[in-house]
């Protein structure tokens, strides 16, 4: 009984219904935070710098009064800030995003702004640091991770920015993540997956080599997967304007045999370069890919 309470078990749709996307994620978290069964690895550390001279306005609580008193010199200390985690979210805002097979289903986008939204806040929590990236056919919002309190309004504020483009870069967003992300981390991506594999595949190699866990949540519609749809429509390609009539009966076979390849393919591509991946539908509950999220972070050293 108590895990029909979880909000990471809802049906994501009527999450949505009950407010804001911050408030839906802080919903999403506190579900799935009050769900684990083993305590989040803990753990914070602050590591001196340098010096710097002091400044009109710097906290006093940094000079060092030792300095002061032996050399009448006034400098602060700087710390670097030692997270458990940086982590960038690579999020799709591509055109195809957009759709749903019917009025009671989020969107591609929403759901996927709402789990990323959810990891944010979860990483945020145990105090790692947190970026985003959202890309289009280009980059349209880059925020460097950061482990401050202040961090989650800018995650949430860069949702909300708009998108513009139709096709999905997602080979130079990965890119963008390498520059982000200086030292071993973590990137996440987040996309439909509606672009040229092999970029997608060098580009996460690359990642690899430098030491980041990279996880791959492939966000699909149901009827993406299944093709449940019936009668005959004109079928339309959102990023290239392609359109194709068919009737749904003669196509679902072999429809469903190619969805299947190509969902064995990146799995497969993706395993060979030691990155996760995972398909998430946008009617199942967050509970399993936020679990995905968690655990890579776990496994940081």
């Amino acid at each position: 009984m108590e895990s029909n309470l979880r909000a990471d078990l809802f049906d994501p749709a009527a999450l949505a219904s009950l407010g804001h996307i911050e408030v839906v994620a802080r919903w999403i978290v506190d579900g799935f935070l009050s769900g684990l069964h083993r305590s989040p690895r803990k753990g914070f550390s602050v590591e001196f710098a340098d010096f710097r001279p002091y400044q009109p306005g710097d906290d006093l609580r940094y000079v060092d009064w030792k300095i002061a008193a032996r050399a009448d010199r006034w400098v602060v200390k700087q710390y670097e800030e030692e997270t458990n985690l940086r982590a960038t979210l690579v999020l799709d805002v591509s055109k195809s995003m957009e759709w749903r097979s019917r009025p009671a289903l989020l969107t591609k986008r929403v759901f996927a702004e709402q789990l990323v939204a959810a990891t944010a806040l979860l990483l945020l929590r145990q105090r790692d640091a947190v970026g985003l990236i959202r890309f289009d056919d280009a980059v349209r919002t880059s925020v460097p991770p950061r482990a401050r309190t202040t961090q989650w309004r800018r995650v949430i504020a860069a949702l909300a920015e708009p998108a513009g483009g139709r096709a999905s870069d997602l080979a130079a967003a990965i890119a963008q993540a390498s520059r982000l992300v200086t030292r071993r981390g973590m990137v996440m991506l987040v996309s439909d997956l509606l672009v040229d594999r092999e970029p997608v595949i060098a580009a996460v190699r690359g990642l690899r080599a430098a030491g980041h866990d990279v996880i791959v949540f492939h966000v699909m519609d149901p009827a993406e997967r299944d093709f449940g749809l019936e009668g005959e429509a004109q079928y339309a390609d959102t990023e290239s304007s392609l359109a194709v009539p068919a009737t749904a009966s003669d196509v679902r076979t072999a429809y469903q045999a190619t969805v299947a390849e190509v969902v064995g393919e990146w799995r497969d591509a993706l395993a060979v370069v030691g990155a996760s991946y995972e398909l998430v539908i946008t009617d199942q509950p967050y509970a399993v890919p936020l679990r995905k999220a968690f655990d890579a972070r776990q496994r940081r050293p």
